[in-house]
């Protein structure tokens, strides 16, 4: 039964990279349960492996050896172009460089997704109205990236990231390029949507943020789950996976 509350489970993961002559061990078995409706953080310093494991959490990448469940499916045995369209649907992406297609307005940004599931224009330009009004951008929704604030900017990319209304949000270091005050109102909104039922993995090197906002927190360090803690009301406590 625990497996099926699991929306994506990594088993014994490896990933390693060629570097001219030398093997890098990027993951070297990695562990990771991820339940449905927790808000996970992913930590580590620099190099530790944490963006790796972000790119195989959200299937953007295969692992070298092991298996990665996304919603009880294998994705290590799917086609690219199913597996580019099951990621579609069921993870949206928040990225630290927000990622915004340049010549594109808030509202175009927020649709493309959409284009990609082959949803009708009506539908997509009601829903991406909506989704930037709830964002609080509904001024702006023809304002290109470059006429945007870096936290407009961010909350334009999680009006884009709920736009095929995914179980689950990957976020990228999200405060990482904002102020404090604009990153706490972003954070603010991603606990809105985890309180809604949303999954939240959230990828940082910050304790601070990780203990503030996470319920479980992953530490990765020179490519190995160091430890697993968990929040139980406010007190943290040490996990077995």
């Amino acid at each position: 039964m625990e497996k099926e509350n699991n929306i994506i489970e990594l088993k014994s993961v490896k990933k390693y990279y060629q570097m001219g002559e030398e093997i890098v061990k990027a993951l070297d078995g990695i562990n990771v349960k991820i339940a449905q409706g927790d808000f996970v953080a992913i930590m580590g310093p620099s190099g530790s492996g944490k963006s790796t494991a972000m790119n195989l959490v959200g299937s953007l990448d295969l692992a070298t050896q092991g298996d990665i469940y996304l919603d009880n499916l294998n994705i290590e045995e799917l086609e690219e172009s199913d597996l580019a369209q099951i990621r579609g649907k069921k993870i949206g992406f928040i990225f630290q460089g927000f990622n915004l297609i340049p010549n594109l307005t808030a509202k175009e940004n927020v649709m493309l997704p959409m284009l990609f599931q082959d949803v009708d224009e009506e539908e997509r330009e009601a829903k991406a109205g909506h989704l930037l009004k709830l964002v609080e951008l509904g001024d702006r929704m023809d304002h290109l990236p470059s006429e945007l604030s870096g936290g407009q900017q961010q909350r334009v990319a999680i009006a884009r990231s709920l736009a095929n209304d995914p179980e689950v949000i990957l976020a990228d270091e999200p405060t990482g390029n904002l102020d404090t005050r604009t990153g706490e109102l972003v954070m603010s909104f991603l606990e809105q949507l985890n309180k809604k039922g949303k999954t939240i993995i959230m990828v940082t090197h910050s304790p601070e943020l990780a203990h503030e906002h996470a319920k479980t927190i992953y530490w990765v360090r020179d490519g190995r789950i160091e430890k697993v803690t968990k929040r139980f009301g406010k007190v943290w406590k040490e996990i077995k996976i």
